[in-house]
């Protein structure tokens, strides 16, 4: 993993690059209004003070693919008799493996199956059921959290197309539930297997294409779910993408050293070409902004002798120290606030 910082500078680095580039100013008795002449002053030339959006920025290297996985493992015992092929698809409805060739069906939601699903049942788990019936085109109940005898005939319409016994029951064992379709990662059993309730069965993912990128935990600010972000694909274009997810993830560490802890973030996006699975990509991730602010070149700060920072003023023959509050560094720029100070006024720049 590598980071690209096009903005961003922190607070120390800047003290340390300011002091070095900087007039410091000793013995200063008013920041605010003191002046100096031109031939007082180690200035080898001016930049004006702006007034725009600043951004702290910085861009990771990340990978395409279909994000983390989940194990499927069996809810019952008996014999594998069928299991989808990894890259496959399954949506709503259609069968995820077969134990003693009876299908175990995949169902949205995401409350996991708990208990049996009978006549008089009550609950949230009830009316995830039913409106995965609904949706799979069988009617005759009503969508709540009552398990009716309404209910009951509707499933077991739905048991007979399946092939299975027409108890009007759901068996934790015969549905399993997902947020979305799922493809297969990979089969971690395989058919003839006699597996025991719990045995891992298969892996499985979103559908959806999403990048993934490691960051280490001084990169922790940039991790904010739900924050928009900037996919640079292989092809050379840039893609929007927006934070869905933010976990930790342990890399091992090699010989003596110790194991790293890195934040892993899963971005979406949508509009990347087919086929480019586990391709490289970049990620420009923002930190923070500041609109409409005034901002002067990192290298226009004069460190204090009495502590903080000022800018030297410029006007015409004259010059003045102006104590200043610094705000975001980012692009070689800083956000500042001082007395009298606005777009377009000049400030000095330090031998």
């Amino acid at each position: 993993m590598s980071a690209r910082r096009t903005a961003g500078v922190v607070a120390g680095v800047v003290t340390v690059g300011a002091v070095a580039a900087a007039v410091t100013v000793f013995n200063l008795p008013d920041a605010q209004s003191s002046s100096t002449t031109p031939k007082d002053s180690a200035v080898a030339g001016t930049a004006d003070i702006q007034k725009e959006t600043l951004v702290d920025r910085e861009t990771h290297d990340g990978t395409l693919g279909h994000g983390a996985t989940t194990t499927l493992a069996a809810r019952g015992s008996g014999t594998v008799t069928w299991l989808p092929t990894a890259g496959a698809t399954v949506g709503r409805g259609k069968t995820l493996y077969k134990l003693d060739n009876k299908a175990v069906v995949l169902l949205y939601g995401t409350l996991p199956a708990y208990r049996t699903l009978r006549s008089g049942v009550k609950g949230a788990d009830v009316r995830q059921f039913e409106k995965n019936l609904w949706a799979l085109g069988y009617r005759g109940f009503t969508v709540d959290e009552r398990y009716t005898a309404a209910t009951a005939d509707a499933v077991e319409e739905w048991q007979d197309d399946l092939g299975l016994s027409e108890t009007g029951t759901v068996e934790t064992s015969q549905i399993w539930y997902a947020p979305t379709a799922v493809r297969i990662d990979s089969r971690s059993a395989e058919n003839g297997a006699v597996v025991q309730p719990g045995a891992e069965l298969l892996k499985y993912t979103g559908t959806a294409l999403v990048a993934t990128v490691d960051l280490t935990m001084d990169s922790q600010r940039l991790a904010k779910q739900g924050a928009a972000v900037r996919v640079g694909m292989p092809d050379g274009k840039d893609l929007p993408g927006k934070i869905v997810k933010v976990g930790t993830t342990v890399q091992e560490g090699q010989g003596d050293q110790e194991d790293t802890t890195l934040i892993e973030v899963t971005i979406s996006f949508s509009g990347a070409p087919k086929g480019m699975d586990d391709a490289a990509v970049s990620v420009d991730f923002v930190a923070s902004e500041r609109k409409d602010v005034l901002t002067v070149p990192v290298a226009a700060l004069l460190a204090l002798a009495e502590g903080g920072y000022g800018v030297q003023v410029v006007d015409g023959a004259t010059t003045k120290i102006v104590a200043v509050e610094t705000g975001l560094f980012a692009d070689g720029k800083v956000e500042i606030t001082g007395d009298g100070l606005a777009a377009g006024t000049k400030v000095g720049m330090p031998v």
